[in-house]
């Protein structure tokens, strides 16, 4: 005979408390998408402004850019942007990848091993330097500024890209470090043990096993410091001065002219010079918040 199984006495809810608790949650669940939309709403209609005063001549937009009672589009802001006798973006925008991709790459490299000796080394003072890590993010740009002029300029860095990448490296490591600290230690150490015991080294584990496991995390830092780093104008504008050197950031606010400004060449330049972090972000987004959460839940 068969031996018989204890019965599972589950509680039994009424069929009007169900429905109570379903619609409770279908009323929190339609609460969270109506604050998700209006959130987003807020955040694209400025954009939609800027989108519009791009492709439409400024009399169009004078009554508002919600207006299409006339709609003549055009692409003059754009092509007037990218050649633009002063400052044409084409250059900017290849000037702002050869300061950007380096500048995000160099000190995500850096900070991984630097994040990786803090979560799982022990040595004199490490607290202590992790401590004076997580001050250094508190200091403004704008205190150092001074004092990183005159350094770039008695090194031969100033109006150089090389100096430039270096400021932005050293202002990033400590964030970094700090992020991807926090990831590491949430990551099993067993795994690097067993690997250890199989004969392999601290760095191998590191390449091989470590590099691999915090690959959310290396995506939302990749897209946090190139946004960054991309949209940078305080640095730039110290740090380059020549015409054929400037940023992107620094052609679209060379743009409007000293008696007259274009706003549709503005604006579209505003546009283009936006697009490239929004691809950033679309390219990584799968990664991007399981990243942040990972790296800022555990101090």
């Amino acid at each position: 005979m068969k031996p018989k199984l204890p019965e599972l006495k589950l509680p039994k809810l009424k069929l009007s408390e169900t429905v109570a608790r379903l619609r409770k949650v279908k009323k929190t669940t339609i609460l969270i998408h109506l604050l998700a939309w209006g959130v987003s709403l807020i955040w694209i209609l400025p954009f939609l402004g800027v989108f519009m005063a791009s492709i439409r001549p400024l009399p169009e937009i004078l009554d508002g850019w919600w207006n299409f009672d006339v709609f003549n589009p055009t692409l003059r802001g754009f092509v007037g942007a990218w050649n633009h006798p002063t400052a044409p973006l084409n250059r900017a925008l290849f000037n702002s990848l050869i300061v950007t991709v380096p500048s995000t790459f160099i000190p995500i490299f850096v900070a991984a091993l630097g994040a990786y000796s803090f979560a799982r080394f022990k040595f004199p003072t490490r607290d202590l330097l992790f401590f004076v890590l997580v001050l250094l993010q508190t200091i403004p740009q704008q205190m150092v500024i001074i004092p990183i002029f005159k350094i770039m300029i008695s090194l031969g860095l100033w109006n150089n890209y090389i100096g430039l990448i270096l400021v932005h490296t050293a202002f990033a490591l400590p964030w970094q470090i700090f992020f991807l600290r926090n990831f590491f230690s949430t990551l099993p150490v067993e795994i690097e043990e067993a690997a250890r015991i199989d004969g392999a080294s601290y760095l191998k584990i590191f390449y091989k096993i470590v590099l691999p496991l915090t690959l959310p995390a290396l995506a939302s830092l990749t897209a946090l410091q190139f946004v960054w780093v991309w949209n940078d104008f305080f640095f730039a504008i110290v740090l380059i001065s020549s015409p054929e050197m400037k940023l992107a950031t620094q052609a679209v606010a060379a743009m409007p002219g000293r008696l007259a400004i274009d706003w549709t060449v503005v604006s579209a330049a505003s546009i283009m010079v936006m697009i490239v972090p929004i691809i950033i972000y679309v390219v990584l987004q799968r990664y991007y918040v399981r990243g942040l959460v990972a790296g800022a839940v555990k101090g």
